[in-house]
């Protein structure tokens, strides 16, 4: 549906490019997040998605017709933003109906699309409450009301739950990836927040320095992150220099592992790591110590050290059958599919 061809954009007097040749597209009904640190370039890249800035060099289509030059109040987008701008003087009904009143639709119209809205967010009877007066979380769902009643081609939402508290946007990101669902809508999302990008996207873009690192889905990209940038972004830190390269073996500080390709790293997936009983034997595992251990409710997260002062990260369930103490020698095996190269 959104085709972003080899964009790239200079603000004025700006040492280097804010974004470098990127390309993504996004299919309808899709929902795909910007996932990036501050200054990374993903609300640059969404405000000349949107129109409001000028595109230096690259493309950007819409079903297949080019809207560089159209203006941002004509493209039939949504927006959605981290502050809400919500009017606090109006009540639910007349926040949500203001967009419909920009596009002179009928009033009969106007009452039953703000119907459909606010039953789809949850609110059905909160049309006339004002407000001021609601939660955050209420807030956060009339604001999303708003972006949606016009029913636009592409809903834009910039760090929407980035002013409400840890256990909230959490709930109510679950929720958002529902109703956006339940709409049909096609949303580009930015978020720095790793777990909210993962719950609500069909695809994420991580961005770095103004490129993309990494297209795909919430689980390859979890499970093969591509590069060393990747996959420590994602706290994958069992990163392990290749001290050198056989053809068929990798070699590193804690061990040699059969790889099939030469890369300048290795990672070892915490989310193939197993700590083995004391009574079980295997050659191919490795020795460590504990050095730390942090009860996290559901898990333990473990730090554990070898001989060469490589540490490496890993969890266990806190109902495992072995919970090793600190101090305590263990051995850890990897699974299949656990030993994966990284770029640069």
């Amino acid at each position: 549906m959104l085709n972003v061809q080899h964009l790239t954009h200079t603000f004025p007097n700006a040492p280097h490019p804010i974004l470098r040749d990127i390309s993504l597209s996004i299919r309808e009904g899709e929902i795909i997040c910007l996932l990036g640190a501050s200054g990374s370039g993903k609300t640059t890249l969404l405000r000349l998605i949107a129109g409001l800035e000028p595109i230096t060099t690259g493309e950007i289509k819409l079903n297949n017709k080019l809207i560089n030059q159209v203006p941002a109040h004509q493209r039939g987008f949504g927006f959605m933003f981290q502050d809400y701008a919500l009017f606090p003087h109006l009540d639910v009904e007349s926040n949500i109906a203001f967009g419909l009143k920009m596009q002179r639709r009928p009033k009969a119209e106007q009452q039953q699309r703000v119907r459909e809205v606010l039953t789809l967010v949850g609110l059905a009877h909160f049309a006339n409450r004002r407000v001021d007066a609601l939660s955050g979380g209420e807030q956060q769902r009339v604001a999303l009301a708003r972006s949606l009643a016009p029913q636009p081609h592409l809903l834009m939402l910039d760090e929407p739950l980035g002013a409400l508290d840890a256990a909230l946007r959490e709930q109510l990101a679950l929720s958002l990836r529902e109703i956006l669902k339940l709409a049909g809508v096609t949303a580009i999302y930015v978020t720095h927040d790793q777990q909210e990008a993962f719950t609500i996207a069909d695809q994420i873009a991580i961005m770095d320095q103004g490129i993309i690192t990494q297209l795909d889905s919430p689980e390859i990209l979890y499970l093969t992150p591509r590069n060393h940038f990747v996959a420590n972004f994602l706290g994958l830190h069992n990163i392990l220099p290749i001290e050198s390269y056989d053809g068929t073996y990798a070699h590193t500080p804690v061990g040699a592992f059969l790889l099939e390709t030469a890369a300048p790293y290795v990672l070892l997936h915490p989310a193939f790591l197993r700590i083995m009983n004391p009574t079980e034997q295997d050659p191919t595992a490795i020795n460590l110590d504990v050095i730390e251990r942090v009860f996290q409710g559901a898990v333990y997260q473990y730090t554990l050290r070898h001989t060469s002062d490589t540490t490496i990260k890993m969890t266990v369930r806190a109902a495992a059958p072995y919970i090793p103490q600190i101090g305590e020698p263990v051995q850890v095996m990897i699974r299949e599919g656990g030993i994966m190269p990284l770029e640069d």
